[in-house]
C-alpha cells in the first residue's frame, strides 16, 4: 500500500511539473470559443464536436446576431438553423440537439442553463465532453474536458494508453490537483492545438520532451 502511494504521489508531482511547464509555453490557457452567456458557450460546444473553434466561431459571430437564447433557439425552423450551421459539419443532428436541448433549458431549468456536471448531462445532445466545458469555462468549476487534444496528448505523454474518453479522464483527475484541472484541460488543449499535433508534432518547441514516451520512442532516447 505505501509503494503504490509512492508511485501516486510520484505521479503527482510529474503532473505538476507538465502542468508548470505547458504554462511557459501556452502563459494564457483559454477556451477559444466566443460566447457572451453560458447558452451561448452551450451552443458553441455542441457544434464544436468534429470541428474547428475558428470555424464554430465564423458560425457563431452571424448565428447569434439573430438567434441567442434558449427561447430563440427552441422556436427557430430547424431547416433554418441547419442552413445556418451548415459549415459545422453533421449539422442535422447538431440542430435537432440544439434546439431540443433549449427547449429542455426553458421546460426544465427555467430558461437558466444548469450549473453543474449532473444536470448538464442531462440536456439533450450533451455528453460529459460538453458538460465539463460548460461547468468549467461558464460557471467557473473545477473539470477536465477530454476531447481529441487531450485524449492524443495524454497518450502521447503516457498518462494512459486507450482510447476511451472517461478513462483518460479519470487518470487525469488522479494526476492533477483538483484546482488545477480546468487549467489542465485548456493547456492541454492548446499544447495539442498548437505544439503536440496530430500530423508533424513540433517536438523541436515542446518543453516536456523528457516525460513524453512518444518523444522517447521516435527519438530512441
Amino acid at each position: 500500500m505505501a509503494e503504490k502511494k509512492q508511485v501516486a504521489a510520484g505521479k503527482q508531482q510529474v503532473a505538476r511539473e507538465i502542468l508548470d511547464r505547458l504554462l511557459i509555453i501556452h502563459p494564457q490557457p483559454v477556451c477559444e470559443l466566443n460566447f457572451d452567456t453560458p447558452f451561448e458557450l452551450l451552443v458553441a460546444v455542441i457544434l464544436s464536436a468534429q470541428c474547428t473553434d475558428k470555424r464554430v466561431n465564423e458560425v457563431t459571430k452571424e448565428l447569434f446576431k439573430k438567434y441567442s437564447t434558449p427561447e430563440d433557439f427552441a422556436n427557430i425552423d430547424v431547416h433554418e438553423l441547419e442552413r445556418l450551421i451548415f459549415s459545422c459539419g453533421f449539422y442535422r443532428n447538431k440542430a435537432a440537439n440544439i434546439i431540443k436541448a433549449a427547449t429542455d433549458v426553458l421546460v426544465r431549468f427555467d430558461g437558466k442553463v444548469p450549473s453543474t456536471v449532473e444536470e448538464l448531462v442531462t440536456l439533450a445532445g450533451v455528453g460529459r465532453k460538453t458538460a465539463n466545458v460548460v461547468y468549467a469555462v461558464a460557471f467557473g468549476g473545477q473539470a477536465i474536458a477530454v476531447d481529441t487534444h487531450v485524449l492524443r496528448v495524454s497518450n502521447r505523454i503516457g498518462f494512459v494508453k486507450t482510447d476511451k474518453p472517461e478513462v483518460v479522464e479519470k487518470a487525469l483527475m488522479e494526476a492533477f490537483p483538483k484546482e488545477r484541472w480546468a487549467q489542465a484541460h485548456h493547456l492541454l488543449i492548446h499544447h495539442g492545438r498548437y505544439t503536440c499535433k496530430a500530423r508533424n508534432p513540433e517536438c523541436d518547441k515542446c518543453n516536456i520532451c523528457e516525460f513524453c514516451n512518444y518523444y522517447k520512442e521516435i527519438s530512441g532516447r
